[in-house]
C-alpha cells in the first residue's frame, strides 16, 4: 500500500479544514514546496494535492503551487479540486503532475470523464468523497442524487481504474478511517481505491493495509505529530 501524504492549498498555502467546513480552517504554513520536499526527504514518493479554492468554485487559482512541486521536487503528485474541463487537465499534467483527479465533474460532466479518460488512460483518477452517504461535490458543498454504490458502479462501466475516497464526516477529525466502508468499496468493486480521512495514527494505516487496498492519504495526522512519515513508510517505500 502506497502512502500519500497531503497538501490542502488555499490562498498558496498548506492548510487544512475539519470536516470540509471552510469556517475551520488552520493554516500549517506558508511555502507548499517547502513542505512537499520535506515530505520527499522523509522518504515519500507521491503526493496528494488539492486546491481548496478550485473545489469550491470550479477554478484553479493554485496551478501555481502545484507547479512549483512538480518543478522543485522528485514526488509524483496527484492534484484535485476544480478541475471541471479538459484545458485544466492538460495544464496540470503538461506542468508534471501524475495523475489529475476528478470530482465534481466527474458527476455532473460525464462526457469530460469519459473523455479524459480515453485522452489519458490511468493518469486519470476520481474523487469520490462521501457525505451523509451521498456522494458529495462543488467542495463538499452540495451533494449529488442517487446512492455511493451507483456512482462507483458507473465509474467502473466508463474504465476508471483509480478512485481516491473521503469520508468527509472524518476529514481532519483524527477519529480513525472508515474501514467499514473502504472494506465494502474494495470487495464490491474492482478499483485501485485510496483511502481518505480520518488517518489518526500507525493503527488506522495497519488496517486499511490488511484491507489491501492500494494506497491512504496521511493528512491532519502529519501536521499534528500523530504520525511519522519517515516511520509509517518503513517497509512500504
Amino acid at each position: 500500500m502506497i502512502l500519500l501524504p497531503a497538501i490542502d492549498l488555499y490562498g498558496g498555502k498548506v492548510v487544512r479544514l475539519t470536516r470540509g467546513d471552510y469556517r475551520e480552517m488552520t493554516v500549517y504554513r506558508d511555502d507548499p514546496t517547502a513542505q512537499a520536499g520535506d515530505f520527499q526527504a522523509a522518504g515519500a514518493s507521491w503526493l496528494h494535492t488539492v486546491d481548496l479554492e478550485g473545489a469550491r468554485d470550479g477554478t484553479a487559482p493554485n496551478f501555481p503551487a502545484v507547479a512549483a512541486i512538480c518543478r522543485s521536487t522528485g514526488l509524483k503528485v496527484e492534484v484535485g479540486g476544480g478541475i471541471r474541463s479538459l484545458d485544466t487537465v492538460d495544464r496540470y499534467l503538461q506542468a508534471g503532475v501524475e495523475r489529475v483527479i476528478l470530482g465534481t465533474s466527474a458527476v455532473t460532466d460525464p462526457d469530460l470523464l469519459a473523455e479524459a479518460l480515453a485522452r489519458y488512460g490511468e493518469h486519470i483518477a476520481v474523487g469520490v468523497d462521501i457525505k451523509n452517504g451521498r456522494v458529495a461535490i462543488r467542495g463538499w458543498t452540495e451533494t449529488a442524487e442517487g446512492t455511493v454504490e451507483d456512482f462507483f458502479a458507473r465509474l467502473c462501466g466508463l474504465g476508471v481504474k483509480t478512485v481516491i475516497c473521503t469520508d468527509v464526516s472524518r476529514d481532519g477529525m483524527l477519529g480513525g478511517a472508515n474501514c467499514g466502508l473502504y472494506r465494502a468499496l474494495s470487495e464490491a468493486f474492482p478499483l485501485d481505491l485510496i483511502a481518505s480521512g480520518g488517518v489518526s495514527g500507525y493503527g488506522d494505516i495497519d488496517a486499511l493495509e490488511e484491507l489491501g487496498l492500494y494506497g491512504a492519504i496521511l493528512g491532519k495526522a502529519l501536521y499534528t505529530g500523530a504520525v511519522d512519515l519517515s516511520r509509517a513508510l518503513e517497509g512500504r517505500r
